[in-house]
């Protein structure tokens, strides 16, 4: 993520040169996403301790990290 963020962060500099609010608002919005993320993980990781078969591990965390993003758009209207 960070390396992907970095190319990004080029890219619109690149296009949009000396638009901060541009990369300000780009950069807050990695941030936020990160918490969805991170559930998606923190549940991968319950779901593999429990020996878990991968295909049910990643749709369980998918379905958590769906919902999470669903709260966290809800959260910033």
């Amino acid at each position: 993520m960070p390396l992907t963020s970095l190319l990004v962060l080029l890219w619109l500099y690149s296009d949009n040169p000396g638009d901060s609010r541009l990369m300000t608002d780009y950069t807050r919005g990695v941030l936020w996403g990160i918490i969805p993320t991170v559930l998606f993980f923190a549940v991968a990781l319950v779901c593999f301790r429990r020996q878990w078969p991968l295909p049910l591990v990643l749709s369980v965390s998918f379905a958590a990290w769906l919902a999470g993003a669903a709260v966290h758009q809800w959260l910033l209207k």
